[in-house]
């Protein structure tokens, strides 16, 4: 690839960055703009347009098999590319071939086969499992908690900038308040460890590293679930210790779904489908609950009244509903 789709991805970067996009956006969207350039053989961006583009797309859903999602995620890449990278409309894109999207209705669990996952998992994995479950977040949300994000006064989690850049709160599970007070105090003590050895700054959102500089070595800023080993920020080039990688959670859990014997297709994203299912046969209005999953619309929260049954009354986190037949101190 030439110098000058380089320069343009740095672009790219600069301009995400600015936009406050996160860094899993920022790194699809190069992903996807070095796909295009590749498959246009190494001809830039500037020289095409909408026809090119259509192109693109098209070939990713006949011949490559992309589902809706993925190409929509390649579109907006691309829209990205054009409108915010080089400062200009793409067009029009006539005669796109658009993948076929597949409506699959979610892997729910039932309380026993929950109660089997949780069962089989330990250490640091099951706090994040149950704290999955316990509050409809998705793996990111819950690895991205700072420890301001805990509202141990009023039993709240605040979940800052998800899905959409919003934020939102949902009710602590009661069960769980022991031991994320404990989980806090082991991340302070790995914190004060990183500050004697010269360490112990993280990255700020939203430009707060410039506006405080200081900030970034508070506590409160800390991420609730560090990383073991400190790394290199792709962004800003400093030693600093991140939260814990996303596999640290997937492995164990497809190896406790094994013990438990369940033949279901079970991810992190299952624990979100049964929390909210759950609290709709519980007596939860589906208002309720689209605003704790964080949906801007409530025909997306829909999906989950295919199991509902005789509805009761209350919000209550389904965690606690099941808590005293768990037997964990």
């Amino acid at each position: 690839m030439n110098d000058k789709p380089k320069g343009l991805l740095q672009v790219m970067r600069e301009r995400a960055r600015l936009l406050h996009l996160s860094y899993v956006t920022e790194k699809s969207y190069v992903h996807w703009v070095k796909k295009f350039i590749q498959f246009h053989q190494g001809k830039h961006p500037r020289q095409m347009g909408a026809s090119e583009i259509t192109e693109f797309l098209s070939y990713l859903a006949t011949y490559r098999n992309v589902s809706a999602s993925t190409q929509n995620q390649a579109l907006n890449a691309l829209v990205f590319l054009y409108k915010k990278g080089l400062e200009k409309e793409p067009g029009e894109f006539q005669g796109l071939i658009r993948a076929k999207e597949t409506k699959f209705l979610p892997v729910v669990l039932s309380i026993s086969e929950i109660k089997k996952i949780l069962g089989a998992l330990n250490g640091i994995q099951w706090l994040i499992a149950y704290l999955l479950y316990g509050t409809g977040m998705r793996l990111a949300e819950a690895l991205e908690l700072r420890i301001k994000d805990l509202d141990f006064d009023n039993n709240l989690v605040i979940v800052r900038q998800g899905k959409g850049n919003k934020d939102r709160s949902i009710p602590l599970p009661l069960f769980l308040k022991l031991h994320l007070q404990e989980q806090v105090l082991r991340s302070k003590k790995i914190h004060e460890v990183d500050l004697k050895n010269g360490y112990g700054r993280i990255s700020l959102p939203n430009a707060l590293d410039r506006k405080s500089p200081s900030a970034g070595k508070e506590f409160k800023w800390q991420y609730l679930f560090p990383s073991k080993n400190l790394s290199k920020d792709p962004r800003t080039g400093k030693i600093s210790r991140w939260h814990l990688y996303p596999s640290i959670l997937q492995k164990s859990l497809s190896r406790a779904v094994n013990e438990a014997g369940i033949n279901k297709k079970v991810t992190c994203h299952t624990f979100r489908h049964s929390f909210a299912t759950h609290l709709l046969e519980s007596g939860s209005d589906i208002r309720t609950v689209q605003v704790l999953l964080g949906h801007s619309s409530v025909k997306t929260t829909m999906i989950y009244t295919h199991v509902t049954k005789e509805k009761g009354v209350g919000t209550r986190s389904p965690l606690d509903i099941i808590a005293n037949d768990l037997n964990i101190i």
